[in-house]
């Protein structure tokens, strides 16, 4: 019995040892591709913008999301890159993260050809994937809360873009909900560092859409 334990706590040491240097890895990989919105308005033949999609309430934007949109909004008009790509989770019909990204960004006055929607962003990896392969993007610059960028930076670089961040977190959040992302981006680090060597596809692929025409290609609904 005693060795039993002892061989657990053993694997248990390792498995711990292992996780937090996968973390530290990605961490530390992505660092110098995290910019501020007036060092990414320096680089150059920047495809999009890409704002990954995150709560919504009806049509009303999560403040999370609220931000990244904004954010999202303040490098076009900063000259970031000529597109904006909202991509997030609209498999159903009673929840639309995308249009409802798309109409805030419309309201602050982003013209809406220049603003595509990934209806099917239903991941980190799903965004970066169909970014390269359904909208052919090469050079993206991602919007998310730090914490979340290192990984968006990791899976996007490992699949071939050339990808940058930018820190989106425009207010103070809940201190209950920055312990859960924490310890949810430690858990989603590790399996995102597996998952991207089995290079699945995504849920959906589909025809190309250039990221460089018209996103009103991608409106789904009459007006939107």
């Amino acid at each position: 019995m005693i060795i039993f334990l002892i061989v657990i706590l053993c694997l248990a040491v390792v498995a711990g040892i292992y996780a937090l240097s996968v973390n530290a890895y990605i961490v530390n990989s992505s660092e110098d591709q995290i910019l501020t919105a007036e060092e990414s308005a320096e680089l150059s033949d920047v495809d999009c913008i890409l704002v990954l999609g995150a709560g919504v309430h009806g049509t009303t934007l999560s403040h999370m999301l609220e931000d990244r949109v904004k954010t999202g909004i303040q490098l076009y008009e900063l000259g970031s890159a000529p597109k904006i790509l909202m991509s997030g989770d609209h498999g159903q019909d009673d929840y639309d993260e995308v249009n409802a990204m798309k109409n805030y960004a419309k309201e602050k006055g982003i013209p809406s050809e220049d603003i595509f929607m990934d209806h099917a962003g239903f991941s980190t990896y799903e965004s970066m994937y169909r970014a390269r392969d359904v909208f052919g993007c090469k050079k993206i610059i991602i919007i998310s809360q730090k914490y979340h960028l290192y990984r968006a930076i990791y899976v996007a670089e490992y699949l071939g873009l050339e990808a940058y961040g930018v820190d989106s977190q425009l207010r103070p959040y809940a201190v209950d909900t920055n312990i859960y992302n924490t310890i949810r981006e430690f858990l989603a680090r590790n399996k995102e560092f597996i998952y991207v060597r089995l290079n699945p596809k995504p849920t959906y692929l589909g025809e190309l859409i250039p990221i460089n025409g018209n996103g009103d290609i991608t409106n789904d609904k009459e007006g939107a």
